[in-house]
C-alpha cells in the first residue's frame, strides 16, 4: 500500500506560498508521520519537520536516538539529530537564520514554553496557524489509508470475537480488559489506539467511563468500546452485550440504539451537511423519548489518530465529501441502571457512497 508523502508535502507547500508563510514548523507526531512516514513520540525531546519556502529545503529534525530509525523510516532524506545535551532551538537558527517574516506553526501544539524560546531565537518573525489547514488535508482519506484502517478493524474485530468467549459471571472489567489487551498483540497490533473501556451493569452508563473492580453479575449490560494501531492507523468499534439473560427493558433499549445506529449511517451521503447523521441518529432516540440520555456527539472522524476531523455533530454545516472517514456512535446512557453504545466506522467512498468497515454482528447478544 503506496503512501504518496511527495504529493502531501507539495500540497502543503503550496499553501504555504498562498498564505506567504516563510518557513512552517510541524511537531505533532500524527503530523510528522502524516508528511514524512516516520511515526515516533519523542516525549519531552523536540521533533519538528521544518519546510522552508524560502529554499525550497524540508528537513526532519529528531533526538539523536531515534536517528537511525528515522533514516529507514522518513521519506524527508534531511533528518538533523539533537542530542540531549543540546539546545534544539539554537540549532534551529542556524540551519534557518535570521530572515523568517512568517512562521507557520500548529498553535494547538505548541506549549508556552515552545513559544517563548521561538520568540527568542527569531524575535522579528509573526506566527501563523496552520493546523485548520492540516486538518482539513488529511481530513480526506486516500484509498492506501482506507486500506490501513480495514486492517486495523480487522484485528480489533477478532479481538473482540476472541475476548468475549471469556466473559464470565464473577471476572472484573480489569480482568476482561487484560484478555482484550494481550489479545490485540497476539493478533498483530502495535497497541491499542486508546483506554480500553470495559464496562459493566449500572457503569456502562459512563460514556467515557473507567474499568475497575466491578464484577461480572447476571442481567448486565457488558460495553466493550476498543481499538488498536495497526501500521500507524487507529481503528475504533463499541458493541454492548448483555451477561446472561436480558430483560424487555433492556432489549428496547438496546434496540432503539440499534435503530439509530443503522438510521445515522443510512443518512451518509456526499453533499448533505455532516449534521445530518447525527440529528438523523439522534431523532430515533428522542422519538422515543430518550433524549435526555444521549449528550455527546455521533461520531468522530478516524485515522492516524483516534479522533480527528471532521466532528460529527448537530451543528455542524460543512458538507460531507467523499474520502471521510468516521465513526457513527450512538447510546442510550441511563444513570444507576446502564447503557449501551454501538460504534461503527463509515467510509464515504470515491463514488459518493458510504461502506461501513466495522462488520460485527450488532443483533443483541446475550453471553
Amino acid at each position: 500500500m503506496h503512501i504518496d508523502y511527495h504529493t502531501r508535502l507539495k500540497t502543503l507547500q503550496g499553501y504555504l506560498i498562498e498564505e506567504n508563510i516563510d518557513v512552517a514548523m510541524i511537531t505533532s507526531p500524527a503530523n510528522v508521520f502524516y508528511y514524512t512516514g516516520f511515526n515516533s513520540d519523542p516525549h519531552e525531546r523536540f521533533m519538528a519537520l521544518i519546510v522552508d519556502n524560502r529554499s525550497q529545503e524540508i528537513t526532519l529534525f529528531v533526538p539523536a536516538l531515534d536517528e537511525e530509525i528515522a533514516a529507514s523510516e522518513s521519506f524527508v532524506e534531511t533528518i538533523i539529530p539533537i542530542s540531549d545535551n543540546e539546545n534544539p532551538f539554537t540549532k534551529l537558527k542556524a540551519k534557518l537564520g535570521e530572515n523568517i517574516s512568517n512562521f507557520g506553526l500548529e498553535m494547538k501544539e505548541i506549549s508556552m514554553f515552545q513559544h517563548n524560546h521561538l520568540v527568542t531565537v527569531f524575535p522579528n518573525t509573526s506566527y501563523e496557524d496552520i493546523q485548520q489547514f492540516i486538518n482539513i488535508q488529511r481530513m480526506k482519506k486516500s484509498k492506501s489509508e482506507v486500506a490501513f484502517s480495514r486492517k486495523a478493524v480487522e484485528v480489533i474485530e477478532k479481538v473482540l470475537a476472541e475476548g468475549i468467549k471469556k466473559v464470565k459471571v464473577g471476572m472484573t472489567e480489569l480482568e476482561l480488559t487484560a484478555e482484550l489487551e494481550y489479545l490485540m498483540r497476539k493478533f498483530g497490533a502495535d497497541g491499542p489506539s486508546f483506554s480500553t473501556i470495559v464496562l459493566a451493569g449500572e457503569k456502562a452508563a459512563l460514556p467515557h467511563g473507567v474499568p475497575g473492580d466491578r464484577a461480572f453479575k447476571n442481567g448486565d449490560f457488558l460495553l466493550i468500546d476498543m481499538g488498536v494501531i495497526k501500521d500507524g492507523y487507529c481503528s475504533d468499534t463499541t458493541r454492548t452485550f448483555i451477561i446472561g439473560e436480558a430483560t424487555e427493558k433492556q432489549k428496547e433499549i438496546y434496540d432503539i440504539v440499534l435503530q439509530a445506529n443503522e438510521a445515522g449511517i443510512n443518512s451518509v451521503k456526499t453533499g448533505v451537511p455532516i449534521k445530518t447523521f447525527d440529528v438523523e441518529a439522534r431523532n430515533v432516540i428522542n422519538k422515543h423519548g430518550y433524549e435526555d440520555y444521549f449528550n455527546n456527539r455521533v461520531g468522530h472522524g478516524i485515522g492516524i489518530e483516534v479522533h480527528e476531523e471532521p466532528s460529527i455533530h448537530e451543528n455542524n454545516d460543512q458538507l460531507a465529501e467523499t474520502g471521510l472517514l468516521f465513526t457513527i456512535e450512538p447510546g442510550i446512557y441511563i444513570p444507576d441502571y446502564g447503557g449501551v453504545r454501538i460504534e461503527d466506522e463509515v467510509y464515504i467512498n470515491e463514488e459518493g457512497n458510504v461502506e461501513v468497515l466495522t462488520s460485527f454482528p450488532k443483533k443483541l447478544q446475550v453471553i
